[in-house]
């Protein structure tokens, strides 16, 4: 069965669509996957876009959409980016870079940036998973050692204290059911890329009344001084004091951009079931309930009343407590 006749293929519309200037909001996604090379990889998306392909050095290549823009098709792993520019420039004889590629085929990941797309044209990216699949694209599930992930960019409608704090309110009320939701995968699971908030940040971003900018990056920061969350906020603020957000965390992956950076999902690209509209819309639950004053209200005061002392709040209770709002809501 082809993905785009899936009953998830419908990518959900949040309530917000566009930004407070007015532009329509966009969604980046990122897809980590082994099976192909990046030759491979990158004549597959070009081909199913009809796009022109750059080859920038063995570890970087470039396929561009006239419409939805710039994917860039990487093999993740930043040594070896800095080895191909490296014999780019020296014009090595030998091709260090795809023979190390292949000695760790099943860890390092092949990656396929997408650009900031609109929320109308996410249909368009339908094309472009379907064929990596039929060429042999392998998942989060094609080894053991495979902790391959999606990572959405969702922008934020704004930039503003208030709303920023109501999205991760609304999250930290379904982090948990969140990661039952996307069933992840052991091996992800046990690595430290899409670690959970910890409790004590569930409860104290609750505590927060109409916070500034700083105090809500300064408690974040507080809790959470790392890139390795499901929920990595560092991105977004970092757009906006880049100054502050490094000072604490002190580290130049951090690409600072308006985007709230969800990086929970598996990857299951070879599952003829799976598709990006399934992820995607699990994201769409966290904008519903950020969008819905009472809810987020009626759920953080029963939030609050579940924690028990230090054995904290009932996690099984709780994700049927989520579970019912997201039924009852969808």
């Amino acid at each position: 069965m082809k993905a785009n006749a899936d009953n998830d293929a419908r990518f959900v519309m949040p309530p917000v669509r566009r930004k407070a200037d007015g532009s329509p909001r966009r969604v980046g996604f990122e897809l980590e996957f082994a099976g192909l090379g990046i030759d491979e990889t990158s004549k597959t998306v070009a081909d199913s876009l009809g796009a022109d392909l750059d080859r920038t050095t063995n570890a970087e290549h470039v396929v561009e959409d006239p419409e939805l823009g710039k994917f860039a098709i990487e093999i993740d792993w930043h040594f070896l980016k800095d080895r191909a520019r490296f014999e780019e420039q020296e014009d090595a004889s030998i091709d260090w870079t795809l023979a190390l590629r292949a000695l760790v085929t099943d860890i390092v990941p092949i990656e396929v940036v997408c650009p900031p797309v609109p929320l109308s044209a996410l249909e368009q990216l339908h094309p472009v998973t379907d064929a990596l699949r039929e060429a042999g694209a392998e998942g989060t599930e094609s080894s053991p050692l495979a902790a391959f992930g999606v990572h959405i960019n969702a922008e934020s409608p704004d930039l503003e204290a208030e709303t920023l704090h109501r999205y991760l309110r609304a999250y930290c009320l379904l982090q948990w059911w969140l990661m039952r939701e996307h069933d992840i995968d052991t091996t992800r699971r046990l690595s430290v890329y899409v670690d959970p908030y910890p409790e004590s940040y569930l409860h104290d971003i609750h505590g927060l009344r109409e916070p500034s900018t700083e105090e809500l990056i300064d408690q974040y920061l507080e809790h959470n001084p790392t890139r390795n969350r499901a929920l990595d906020m560092l991105p977004l603020f970092a757009q906006i004091d880049e100054e502050r957000v490094q000072a604490q965390v002190g580290d130049d992956r951090i690409n600072a951009r308006p985007t709230f950076h969800y990086r929970l999902p598996d990857c299951r690209i070879d599952d003829e079931q799976w598709t990006l509209a399934r992820s995607w819309n699990r994201w769409c639950v966290v904008e519903r309930l950020a969008n819905d004053p009472q809810a987020l209200d009626e759920l953080t005061a029963d939030f609050l009343l579940g924690k028990r002392g230090f054995l904290g709040v009932a996690r099984n209770d709780w994700i049927e407590r989520a579970d019912q709002w997201a039924s009852a809501s969808a």
